[in-house]
């Protein structure tokens, strides 16, 4: 069993300090090129590790064994972060409910991965956001309310060694809460106390990740679908047969090791191994609206339970993410959508706290995300909101191991917990180093921002446009002025989505790894989350571009927007919908880009 385990990989660098910043950065780029040359060098050689899942997990996972000088390669049935990962509540947080069970050692695991990405791992796109827990009752609750928030600040403080990353808690009278959220309703509050976690856009930060592990030799394939598993005459899985979605091809890779770590799918694709073992998960659905920033006047977040969950008011640069349900689902797993029901949900929620109650015309876009929460072997569909959100590793067949469960901001720990499994005793000789490691855009980010007048009268950028920019690439903001300089053409606006620049179309296709325009207006630019249209206006323009960038005909430009045009259709018609079934037949009909391989 010992050679069975894996082993650093001879050509590949042991450790992260032995690869200059220069070369990570070119290794990084992720194209169409770059996934076509990952599949060749899977195929011809064999990987130490592959991981199954380009969501944060399988990210993060590619990334700790990457940099252990494992020969690691990611694939992904759909687009980067196109799972769970990129419908989240856009949080990187502590838990601060989990307190309140008591859960000590999962809070604190949590805000050390907080401090962690927020002042190393990934500054650039992890900022501190304030956040209002509204107080009813004006001296019991206060107390007790101040001893948990006042709890939560500790223990990030001793997790993060002292540069917890946010400032500590504040206490708001009725007038003081007033001034940092004038639309917060009366009889809603007696007063407030405030308190930081942070926020992210969960899919970049997927796709940062990636990258990151390409660069430091990990070999990344999108739109790459496991169809099966083969063994040896053990019974020991030792290679995966792959579905290269974009041209049918069908592609056999051998590994040491396979890890699976598809959250909602684990149970599907674990079974191509192992029928009888691995995890079970249940698929939570939690839904979110989003309202432009004039829309609540406010500085300030909102944090509150609710009967069924919890309210999240979260404000970003152009506009406000409110949420979150969290119901049973049972439907197809890989589009889901709002229903009008979960709509009127959070509508309700909101406007509990509101002083100017927001409407359905107030909304210019929903975003529907599946939780995988563990589960024990029973099913109980009706619990899902009292599955822990702690992960576990356990092995599908010999070769073969699952991860499930977790959240976003325990990623990192994840990953390494899933590649110190995997190497067994030899993990002791050869552990992660992730917690060390800046994504990309990380290194420099500071002081580029410290110069961020000089970038801003270069490119004629305003305040508010630099801000953007800088929290979407970082130090990468110089890779984005050198296409303008190249081509300044690409400095202009999007004619109908001003806000993006055409230079993030092209960025997106040559560094982040977009090969369609779903994957541009849904987790690149992310038009899909801030324009009622979803985007489809700007979609002549994109297409144009990507047209120059990847060789497409009239033909594949036609129907890139025609399949782009039937989603936002559908999805408007499912979020008139009453349930879950009635929602995923009317986006079940459209047929998806690079369809997923029916097993």
């Amino acid at each position: 069993m010992q050679d069975e385990t894996p082993t650093p990989h001879k050509r590949q660098y042991r450790k992260e300090q032995y690869m200059s910043s220069q070369h990570i950065a070119q290794q990084s780029q992720l194209t169409a090129e770059s996934r076509a040359k990952a599949l060749k060098s899977m195929v011809n050689e064999e990987l130490d590790i592959l991981v199954v899942g380009g969501g944060i997990t399988g990210a993060g996972i590619a990334l700790d064994a990457a940099t252990r000088g494992l020969r690691t390669g990611i694939v992904e049935a759909g687009d980067w972060a196109a799972g769970t990962s990129a419908w989240s509540s856009k949080l990187v947080h502590g838990g601060l409910r989990y307190l309140y069970n008591l859960d000590f050692k999962l809070v604190t695991e949590a805000l050390t991965e907080r401090g962690l990405l927020l002042n190393k791992i990934a500054p650039h796109l992890v900022h501190a956001q304030p956040f209002l827990w509204p107080l009813k009752m004006p001296v019991i609750e206060r107390a007790y309310s101040a001893i948990g928030i006042g709890m939560y600040d500790t223990l990030a403080f001793l997790g993060s060694r002292g540069n917890k990353g946010v400032p500590s808690q504040r206490h708001f009278t009725k007038t003081g809460t007033k001034t940092v959220f004038p639309d917060i309703k009366d009889s809603a509050f007696s007063g407030a106390i405030q308190f930081y976690d942070a926020r992210v856009d969960d899919a970049r930060l997927v796709i940062d990740v990636v990258r990151t592990a390409a660069g430091y030799g990990a070999l990344a394939a999108s739109r790459t679908q496991v169809v099966g598993f083969t063994k040896d005459a053990s019974g020991r899985v030792i290679g995966a047969e792959l579905a290269d979605l974009e041209t049918g091809e069908r592609l056999n890779v051998r590994a040491k090791h396979i890890i699976n770590a598809t959250g909602v799918w684990t149970e599907e694709s674990e079974s191509l191994a192992n029928p009888e073992g691995g995890l079970e998960v249940l698929a939570s659905k939690g839904i979110h609206i989003v309202v432009p920033r004039d829309r609540i006047n406010a500085t300030s977040g909102i944090f509150t339970k609710t009967e069924k969950s919890v309210l999240f008011i979260i404000p970003w640069q152009r506009y406000w993410i409110i949420g979150t349900t969290d119901t049973p689902y049972t439907e197809d797993r890989e589009r889901p959508v709002a229903t009008s029901k979960d709509i009127d949900y959070v509508l309700m929620q909101a406007n509990k706290l509101l002083a100017n109650p927001l409407t359905r015309e107030d909304i210019i876009g929903t975003y529907t995300g599946l939780r995988p929460l563990l589960q024990p072997k029973v099913k109980d569909g009706a619990a899902s909101t009292k599955v822990s959100r702690e992960h576990t590793v356990t092995e599908v067949a010999p070769g073969m191991s699952a991860i499930a469960g977790g959240k976003l901001t325990t990623y990192r720990v994840m990953a390494a917990d899933a590649v110190d499994f995997a190497l067994g005793e030899q993990a002791k000789q050869n552990p992660s180093v992730t917690a060390t490691i800046g994504l990309v855009g990380a290194d420099g980010y500071h002081a580029i921002a410290a110069n961020r007048a000089r970038y801003a009268e270069r490119y004629g950028w305003d305040e508010d446009r630099i801000t953007h920019l800088l929290e979407r690439y970082g130090a990468q903001i110089e890779d984005l002025g050198a296409l303008i300089d190249a081509d300044p053409s690409l400095g202009a606006p999007l004619a109908k989505a001003p806000q993006f620049l055409r230079a993030d179309v092209v960025f997106a296709v040559r560094y982040e790894g977009a090969l369609h325009l779903e994957d541009v207006l849904v987790r690149r630019v992310r038009l899909d989350l801030e324009q009622r249209d979803r985007g489809l206006a700007a979609a002549d323009e994109i297409l144009d571009i990507m047209r120059a960038e990847l060789g497409w005909d009239d033909k594949k430009v036609k129907e890139e927007l025609d399949l782009y045009a039937a989603r936002v259709a559908a999805m408007r018609e499912a979020e008139s919908t009453s349930t879950d079934a009635e929602a995923s037949a009317k986006i079940e009909a459209v047929t998806p880009v690079a369809p997923r391989v029916k097993l």
